[in-house]
């Protein structure tokens, strides 16, 4: 029998083939493992810009909002420059909303207080709550910029007339007496019942009409009447007979906004109410920069079917949060080893208004300890606040970061984009955005900084959250 000749052509394209093959197999895509597990950027685009540049993305969708950061060049608020907190305000802040979401996940919070006796003694802004929308309230329709926000069920705006105190808001505030559709609660009703779940204090009543009270950990409060009066979120979207806190004793540092959406999980909470037609389906996209735009939809409609989800945890039921189970981080494409139970122990929750996210302090210190290795070649600086992990980058035009994933059960892989890496305020000290909770029975939070750029979807009527990349700019 002849011998079969081999070309050779084809033992090339067969080495050809197997180097491919095996670069892949060891995790050398493009030839260069760095191209991986890291991301190469310029130092300057950890710096928001000046002007407002609007998504495409956030435009082109039905029942759906544009989001912006609150003082960010494409609110209106930003106009205000002596109501912009500092960074060390904001972190402050957000710890004291950490604090107020660990004591109602502990069921340690106060007993109910009389709405009648709220003290009226002023707070800091309601958590750290930095994104905001645009909604219509009443007939003719008053557009108002409000707070969005997983974490708390109750939506409520300053009306007039402010019967004790309203604060500085940008919008004209809210008048009832010139809206057609707007009705007051009875105190008798179901509805004004339901508000001690979802604002945890029970209702007052003055004249036969329900009164409302919400206290923020923070100490700051909104009180006034319940009521109900038409939502406008777009041009077809328009829901009658909305109920909403018409508040008009209201303290605290809301830096310019006209009031908040809850869009936690109770029934007054805004996916409730409009669950008939969205079927408590709602996602959004928080903007890489304040410079940019994201959006905030509700429906089915134009969600990405590259999202994958995870089962919402029971850790978190019967309260306003969406309950996430974490299994695993990995830093530069290597999974920390972080035993399974550090995350079962505290559980965690997903939350737009919380900015840095929590660790349990174990997990942290492993993070920690990789990033910072990983990082050794890049000038370590002081920290700031809850920060302990900060760089100065000034000599430097580009730097290269190692990659974070986050795992959540059911094997979803969500990679943080570098922009939610990283809390900068200026190049000579950029700190990792992470921090650990005091303690390891702390529930684990999923902030806001790392959802930058995901589409993440809640839909709560099949019980699971969803995460996609590349949701918006």
């Amino acid at each position: 029998m002849a011998a079969t000749t081999i070309s050779p052509t084809f033992i090339s394209a067969y080495l050809l083939l197997c180097f491919i093959v095996c670069s892949f197999k060891e995790g050398y895509a493009l030839g260069q493992k760095s191209a991986v597990d890291t991301h190469t950027i310029h130092v300057s685009s950890l710096l928001p810009s000046s002007v407002c540049n609007s998504s495409a993305k956030a435009s082109d969708r039905k029942s759906s909002l544009p989001v912006v950061h609150k003082h960010g060049p494409c609110s209106l608020l930003h106009q205000d420059k002596a109501n912009v907190p500092t960074h060390t305000e904001i972190l402050l802040q957000d710890e004291a909303r950490v604090k107020s979401i660990h004591s109602k996940l502990a069921k340690n919070e106060a007993k109910e207080t009389d709405a009648a006796t709220l003290p009226a003694r002023s707070g800091q802004v309601v958590g750290s709550g930095n994104y905001i929308v645009t909604v219509g309230l009443g007939t003719p329709k008053k557009d108002l910029s409000l707070i969005f926000d997983t974490g708390s069920d109750i939506t409520w705006t300053q009306c007039q007339p402010c019967v004790k105190s309203c604060y500085k808001q940008q919008d004209p505030i809210f008048a009832p007496s010139q809206s057609s559709t707007y009705s007051n609660v009875s105190c008798t009703s179901t509805a004004c019942r339901s508000l001690a779940s979802a604002t945890g204090i029970s209702p007052g009543c003055s004249s036969s009409t329900c009164v409302y009270a919400i206290q923020y950990g923070d100490s700051s409060f909104s009180a006034g009447f319940f009521a109900k009066e038409t939502l406008t979120l777009t041009s077809r979207d328009v829901f009658p007979n909305f109920f909403f806190g018409c508040g008009q004793n209201n303290q605290g540092l809301f830096r310019g906004v006209a009031g908040l959406i809850g869009l936690g999980r109770d029934k007054l909470s805004l996916p409730s109410q409009t669950a008939s037609r969205y079927k408590n389906f709602f996602y959004y996209c928080l903007p890489s920069s304040p410079s940019l735009t994201g959006f905030l939809t509700f429906g089915y409609r134009g969600f990405s079917k590259s999202v994958k989800f995870t089962t919402l945890s029971s850790m978190s039921e019967g309260t306003s949060f969406y309950g996430i189970d974490i299994t695993g981080i990995s830093v530069g494409g290597r999974k920390l080893p972080i035993s399974a139970s550090v995350f079962t122990t505290a559980g965690a929750v997903i939350d737009s208004g919380t900015v840095i996210t929590r660790l349990p302090p174990t997990a942290y210190a492993t993070l920690r300890s990789a990033f910072r290795q990983a990082m050794s070649k890049y000038p370590i600086t002081k920290a700031r606040s809850l920060l302990d992990t900060c760089y100065d980058f000034s000599s430097y035009s580009t730097i290269t970061v190692p990659k974070i994933s986050f795992f959540f059960s059911g094997g979803v892989e969500v990679p943080i984009d570098v922009t939610g890496i990283f809390y900068s305020e200026d190049v000579s000290q950029v700190c990792l955005a992470f921090a650990g909770n005091r303690d390891d029975s702390d529930a684990a939070i999923f902030g806001n900084t790392q959802q930058k750029t995901l589409q993440v979807v809640y839909d709560g009527g099949r019980g699971r959250i969803g995460f996609g990349t590349g949701g918006c700019a």
